[in-house]
């Protein structure tokens, strides 16, 4: 059967109105300056990688917010990496930063050379199987989507999840300290409840056992909480104040009944929970999607701590930072750790030098409270120790 002229552009047009409709939902973007980090969804302290729904509501879907990169404010021409592609097959569990290190010297130029391609859908994503390549525009390098992979043309994509697209970091780099690790700022710490006894004749509470909890009252039986000892204070090596506490991990309990005091279960422990330990909500907001970027403020801070209690500080392992939203930072910010330098003899003149400060590393900071923040470590160049230097990156 053939159609007639005003049929074909009649079909025409609700094609185009369909496949608008299909894409209207995937509107996430990676490199959006994202104002909420609660979009993210948050990870649980003691599971791993949280599921995602395989659906779009896209009734009620934001609009979608394109990042279009200001290709002048680029002061220098990004150095690109040695040995760099001309072009890239994106792979399931990419991240952001590692397919930019494939290209740049410095992975966090990135948004600042990422050229959206309007021809291809949702292309502000990037998902394994698209095709990424290097050109040139007005002399200048721009990476930009070239190929996208053949499931996100298709009507389908409209019930592709959007955790399929690829992040800034990896759940896995920062699953350490969900799990082990915990600091607590000294207001929030003051302010959490706290174990007041345990139920029935217990000198201490382990799993199975029902403990006696205040400052639940307004809880949700049913709401889970991780057990967090309060450890050694974090100094501030600046102003030789305590800013916050050491937590450690002691187990994980659920709110039976509420009140106060409220009583929770303890599902789990990996030691005694004793009176006056703290209760932290389970879920931890954790963005991974963010735009890495420069501090907006001159930072010129301290690595206070490193999860896990080690002495040298490598790549992928979480630190502690003397300077929060306070100072300035936020959720994207990329410092460069220095490792402080040593005062060394003068054999041939005689007395002492000091020897400069040299770079160690490149820290992103993905967590950040008033005066204290999470950074990841990226990249390390040499050991970074507790107390070495953070500041704005060359």
């Amino acid at each position: 059967m053939f159609l007639k002229n005003n049929d074909l552009n009649t079909t025409f047009r609700l094609t185009v109105l369909l496949l608008t409709a299909t894409v209207a939902g995937c509107s996430l973007n990676p490199f959006a300056k994202d104002k909420e980090p609660a979009a993210i969804a948050p990870v649980a302290a003691s599971s791993t990688a949280s599921s995602s729904s395989n659906s779009i509501n896209t009734s009620t879907a934001p609009a979608p917010v394109p990042y279009q990169p200001k290709l002048e404010q680029v002061s220098r021409p990004v150095p690109l990496a040695d040995g760099h592609p001309d072009e890239y097959v994106v792979q399931r569990g990419d991240t952001l930063w590692d397919i930019a290190g494939k290209f740049l010297e410095d992975p966090w130029y990135w948004p600042e050379i990422w050229y959206v391609n309007p021809e291809i859908v949702n292309p502000h994503l990037i998902y394994p199987g698209d095709v990424l390549g290097l050109v040139y525009i007005d002399g200048q390098p721009r990476i930009t989507n070239i190929r996208a992979s053949t499931y996100r043309l298709s009507p389908q994509a409209r019930v592709t999840p959007l955790s399929e697209a690829v992040s800034s970091i990896s759940y896995e780099s920062i699953s350490a300290f969900l799990q082990t690790g915990v600091v607590l700022e000294k207001k929030e710490a003051e302010a959490l409840p706290y174990l007041l006894d345990t139920r029935g004749d217990h000198l201490v509470a382990a799993a199975g056992l029902e403990i006696y909890v205040r400052g639940l009252e307004n809880a949700q039986p049913g709401s889970r909480y991780s057990i967090v000892h309060i450890g050694d204070p974090l100094i501030d090596p600046d102003t030789d104040k305590t800013v916050g506490y050491q937590g450690i991990w002691v187990g994980e309990g659920t709110l039976r009944r509420g009140g106060d005091p409220a009583t929770v279960w303890l599902t789990d422990t990996t030691r005694e929970a004793l009176k006056g330990d703290r209760l932290v909500p389970e879920s931890i907001d954790i963005p991974l999607n963010f735009l890495p970027k420069a501090p907006a403020t001159q930072i010129d801070g301290s690595i206070m701590a490193v999860v896990g209690g080690v002495t040298q500080i490598g790549q992928y392992q979480v630190v502690v930072l003397n300077r929060g939203a306070s100072n300035g930072l936020a959720a994207g910010d990329v410092l460069t750790a220095f490792r402080a330098g040593i005062e060394v003899e003068d054999r041939v003149k005689g007395g002492k030098v000091m020897l400069p400060d040299e770079e160690a590393g490149t820290v992103l900071v993905f967590k950040v409270y008033n005066g204290i923040s999470y950074g990841l470590v990226m990249e390390a160049t040499q050991a970074i120790h507790i107390h070495d230097a953070v500041r704005n990156p060359i």
